[in-house]
């Protein structure tokens, strides 16, 4: 016997009792971002290595060791993509979208990361993305944060998460507090771990996501990177601080908060919870003013974020909420009574739009159906039997509550069912 092909590690199926929670909270996600005005964007999963490289820096963890990059039959590099923003920006340059225009995308899919598997964190993952952009102010910022508070509502996660925040600066910022940073970490070197020894001078602004005990006491005296924003900077953070006070959205100002993409600069957050252990942050974003002009492009003002789906379907797991099943109606038909039976069901589904109707298919005992119409999730089971064809009726079986089985005329049966799907 051939061995069996099994999936890749840490590339998983997501089977169909898994889906139906999966459609529901992607459901409200667009319904949420609609209600702004937010489109949606679909770009390929394959681009060009260098579109990376350019956007999220050569000497990230993500570049030199997560992506899956390989050679094409022309040579060409290619690479799955690991983060959707730099995908973004390519296609909204490459099709004419950010010439004297803002814009609100959003997409959803598939990402690519070669990591240790766990949970909450896979080689591929699925992610729901948001960019904007040509909107310099800290009002774009506030309402991409107030549209997540919205949708922690719609499922059912706000008391769940909470909100943090940062400013980073922009480029001189950054660059007069690394080597402020770099300086003070040199002197304490012997202190802190050694993945954070080997980022000092690469990435040491990566040095503050240290979770080591150690490193994160010597942390505690290091320059902190508010010092150092420029007036501009500070006046945008403020600025942002107030929209969010004026709207009700509780946060917690995070110095050592940065993202792992070089790209980012002002405003960066992350929506963190405990309940998921080691993987807390289920939605993290920020301002990237400086990406669309590093990938070619004009200098545009951007902000965007990315969640997790994998980590929001196990939160609203926790929260259990009752979605209803794929099915509502099953159809049997007992006897050589098929052809009937069948249309029936076609005229039910024309009755009864966006309700489940399910025809049994495949025969078998009157007992044997019943069990699959019972599994299939079904509030209602339609019997047509020789005797019920002769008759002109059918049988109405309630399968959830307290109903009593009934006869009722064919022309009669969609008002029956809807009354007892109400």
């Amino acid at each position: 016997m051939s061995k069996k092909i099994t999936s890749i590690r840490g590339m998983n199926d997501i089977l169909p009792e898994q889906t139906g929670l999966w459609q529901w909270l992607e459901g409200k996600v667009r319904d949420v971002l609609a209600s702004y005005g937010y489109q949606e964007i679909r770009m390929p999963i394959v681009e060009q290595t260098d579109l990376f490289k350019r956007s999220i820096g050569e000497v990230t963890d993500i570049v030199e060791k997560e992506m899956y990059t390989f050679d094409d039959r022309n040579g060409d590099s290619l690479t799955l993509r690991p983060e959707g923003t730099a995908s973004c920006v390519r296609a909204c340059e490459q099709h004419g979208l950010l010439y004297n225009q803002t814009q609100r995308l959003w997409y959803t899919g598939p990402m690519f990361r070669h990591e240790r598997p766990q949970a909450g964190r896979y080689r591929q993952f699925h992610q729901i993305g948001v960019e904007t952009f040509g909107m310099n102010g800290p009002d774009i910022d506030a309402e991409v944060i107030l549209m997540t508070a919205r949708l922690w509502k719609a499922l059912g996660l706000a008391d769940k998460v909470t909100l943090e925040l940062n400013s980073l600066g922009d480029s001189d910022d950054r660059a007069r507090y690394r080597d402020a940073l770099v300086a003070y970490l040199q002197e304490h070197v012997e202190q802190i771990d050694e993945d954070s020894r080997k980022r000092i001078e690469r990435s040491p602004l990566r040095v503050l996501d240290s979770k080591d005990p150690g490193t994160r006491q010597v942390l505690e005296n290091a320059p902190q990177l508010a010092d150092y924003l420029n007036e501009e900077a500070r006046a945008h953070f403020d600025g942002l601080k107030a929209l969010l006070d004026a709207n009700g959205i509780a946060y917690k100002v995070n110095p050592y908060l940065v993202r792992g993409l070089d790209y980012y600069g002002k405003t960066v957050f992350e929506w963190v919870t405990d309940a998921l252990g080691a993987q807390g942050t289920v939605c993290a974003g920020g301002r990237y003013d400086g990406l669309v002009e590093q990938l070619g492009g004009k200098p545009t003002p951007a902000v965007g974020f990315a969640m997790g789906v994998e980590r929001l379907i196990l939160l609203v797991e926790q929260q259990m909420p009752e979605l209803s099943a794929p099915v509502d109606v099953y159809v049997m038909a007992m006897g050589d009574v098929l052809a009937p039976t069948m249309t029936l069901a076609e005229e039910l589904r024309d009755a009864l739009p966006g309700k489940g109707v399910q025809l049994h298919c495949g025969g078998g005992s009157f007992k044997s159906q019943m069990k699959k119409a019972d599994r299939s999730g079904a509030a209602v089971a339609l019997i047509i039997g020789e005797d019920e064809l002769a008759n002109g009726v059918v049988t109405v079986k309630p399968l959830r509550g307290q109903g009593e089985q009934v006869q009722v005329a064919q022309g009669d049966v969609a008002n029956a069912v809807t009354s007892l799907l109400a």
